[in-house]
């Protein structure tokens, strides 16, 4: 429960309609609360940080002037948001952020009706909120819409997709697009984008011109009206390079301090009362107001417990390596043996492993943004001459660059690696970040091959196997750390298409793919039963299916993915075509979007941790349980 002798403003205010009680003057004060609760609680529990400390006034004088979630506030990028939830009726609840039955991590829109639209993936906001503002302008609702874009999501094509929509209109929507300018993402921002705005300056002079202009000329279609927003925006470009936004249809104005409350409090006001849409440009510094988080932007982006007097401390002793470690030496280790490698990654260099690999190949690094389908379009491309791509991305976010997968790709039969990071349950950042369906999207492309590891030295066999495989292939592993295999430093390959047996048994065969192997282990040993690591996905190991499904009473399929379309199905789909009739269960995700919690509790949820598959092959085959009863062929 929050102390109302710290915090004697913020613990008065439960829901916005709380805080619009407060007279303006207050406000700063009510910000310099509310920054000092976000530390104190995510020093509690961890989550994301840096964000939402970058955005405590813009959250304040939003809640502050509109009248939410009557008006409608769409954020962009989820990280931001911990601010707007405290003020949004989970102040005394933020504490349980990501964790199971806790607050979500992102908005949500069936956690609170001033989460307005659901947010995982970036870029997504102003494409929402123009829906929303055709939709209420179709039924003359004047309430207002505002989206608010910002840790990089800018630089996502999405964005500018609905900029071009929203700006070219007719009627004209009424939007306000504030775009939050912090110079980051998860790391620094990159491209061309991002350098034309750290070069704009203020022009507050020039919005006041040009309202000015627009109560005097009157209508925007006059001759006279026209001419002098054609000399407004050439004069504006001498000075500021905002005549993207401009020429795109959408009113400029700033850029102004986001940090600066009351001069953010003007424009908003002012831009309230127009119409058509707008963009308000603010900059803002990502972990203001915690100096070691504004020292160290990138490290306090997303953050376990810690205490705010010390600031983050490293815990001593070996670390277990992650997939994501062995997958950063593999890529450094093979780049130094072939230079024909490039590391592609969108926006995800510190997730995804290639921070070392940007330092010692710089020059063979490419961080492209949050542009997911340009990442692997460019890799198609690089192939195209000879080189050697990989594309180091989560699972979640290949899914936005499907088709160009498929389209780019697969179907040129293009040689490309696919290092896919977060495969399966991923845990606490919830459904928008699972990478529950890539074995199934995966396996279904024609000319890819699609691997799992079962632990981290297989996951660099595979790694390595991909790379030297002459076409489109796909490793696919989880978060976080493997079962605790060393890892040898060398580069060997394994033979396509060929699985493992870790266990020879009888009765029922066991076919793992990937993380779950490990539990599947376990079971088997306990049960009697033969275990087989698969490996591949695509390509099946055809002959030892067919032979396993003639020496066996039944198959066991396991994989961290959805049953529907994963890897089971396609040994379900190889016994049919062979006109085998063998009984099989399948074990994987369910057919639902699972909520966040941790990695080992989503797991254990859905039955794929050793009590679960014990107990679904016992449902199915209760005779193994009983000693001397044979196992029957009819399931």
């Amino acid at each position: 429960m929050i102390d109302p002798q710290r915090y004697p403003r913020l613990s008065r205010i439960q829901v916005p309609a709380d805080l619009r009680q407060f007279p303006e003057e207050e406000l700063s004060a009510i910000a310099d609360e509310l920054r000092a609760y976000l530390i104190e609680q995510v020093a509690l529990v961890g989550g994301h940080f840096g964000a939402g400390l970058g955005v405590i006034e813009l959250t304040v004088a939003l809640h502050w002037l509109y009248e939410t979630p009557v008006d409608r506030l769409v954020w962009d990028v989820g990280h931001q948001t911990y601010p707007h939830k405290i003020l949004t009726g989970r102040r005394d609840i933020i504490h349980t952020v990501k964790q199971a039955d806790g607050v979500a991590p992102f908005p949500k829109r069936e956690e609170s009706e001033y989460d307005t639209f659901g947010v995982g993936h970036s870029s997504t906001s102003i494409s929402a909120a123009l829906g929303m503002a055709i939709a209420l302008q179709q039924l003359g609702d004047d309430r207002k819409v505002v989206a608010v874009i910002g840790d990089g999501a800018m630089t996502a094509g999405m964005a500018f997709e609905a900029l071009n929509h929203g700006g070219g209109m007719d009627p004209e929507p009424n939007l306000l697009v504030i775009l939050n300018d912090n110079q980051m993402s998860i790391s620094e921002n990159v491209g061309g984008l991002t350098q034309m705005l750290g070069r704009l300056t203020g022009s507050r002079t020039l919005n006041a011109i040009r309202e000015g202009g627009k109560r005097l000329l009157g209508d925007k279609n006059k001759p006279a009206a026209k001419f002098v927003k054609r000399w407004e925006e050439h004069w504006k470009g001498m000075f500021v390079p905002s005549t993207l936004f401009e020429e795109m249809g959408f009113h400029y104005t700033g850029p102004i301090d986001g940090h600066d409350l009351p001069a953010l409090l003007s424009a908003l006001k002012t831009l309230k009362g127009l119409k058509g849409p707008q963009l308000l440009h603010i900059i803002t510094t990502k972990g203001k107001g915690y100096e070691l988080a504004e020292g160290d932007q990138i490290g306090y982006h997303a953050v376990g417990p810690f205490d705010p007097e010390k600031g983050l401390i490293s815990k001593p002793g070996a670390k277990k390596p992650t997939y994501t470690d062995v997958f950063g030496d593999w890529l450094c280790d093979m780049a130094a043996a072939e230079p024909r490698l490039q590391g592609i990654t969108p926006a995800m260099r510190e997730g995804s492993g290639l921070v070392r690999f940007s330092r010692e190949y710089p020059q063979r690094y490419f961080d492209v943004a949050i542009a997911e389908q340009h990442a692997v379009t460019l890799a198609a491309g690089m192939a195209c001459e000879g080189a050697k791509p990989v594309v180091a991305i989560y699972s979640t976010f290949l899914q936005r660059g499907y088709d160009q997968l498929v389209h780019d790709v697969a179907i040129q039969n293009l040689d490309v690696l696919f290092a896919i990071d977060r495969g399966g349950v991923v845990g606490p950042d919830g459904a928008t970040h699972g990478g529950n369906l890539d074995l199934s999207y995966l396996r279904c492309v024609p000319n890819m091959v699609v691997m799992a590891p079962a632990d981290e030295n297989e996951c660099r066999q595979m790694l390595s196997t991909g790379y030297h495989y002459e076409g489109p292939a796909a490793v696919r592993y989880p978060r976080g750390t493997g079962p605790g295999v060393a890892v040898l430093p060398t580069l060997g390959t394994l033979p396509i298409g060929r699985a493992e047996v870790r266990r020879d048994g009888s009765k029922l065969a066991l076919l793992a793919f990937g993380a779950v192997t490990a539990a599947a282990e376990a079971v088997g040993a306990e049960l009697g039963l033969t275990v087989v690591n698969m490996r591949f996905v695509k390509p099946l190991d055809r002959a030892l299916v067919l032979e396993l499904a003639r020496s066996h009473a039944g198959f066991v399929t396991i994989e961290d993915n959805v049953v529907a379309g994963g890897a089971g199905s396609g040994v379900a789909e190889l016994l049919a075509a062979e006109g085998i009739t063998l009984p099989i269960l399948h074990l994987g995700l369910p057919d639902a979007f699972q909520h966040h919690a941790s990695r080992e509790q989503l797991l254990a949820e859905a039955g794929l941790d050793v009590a679960g598959i014990r107990a679904s092959v016992l449902k199915r085959w209760p005779e193994l349980g009983r000693p001397n009863v044979a196992v029957s062929a009819a399931g």
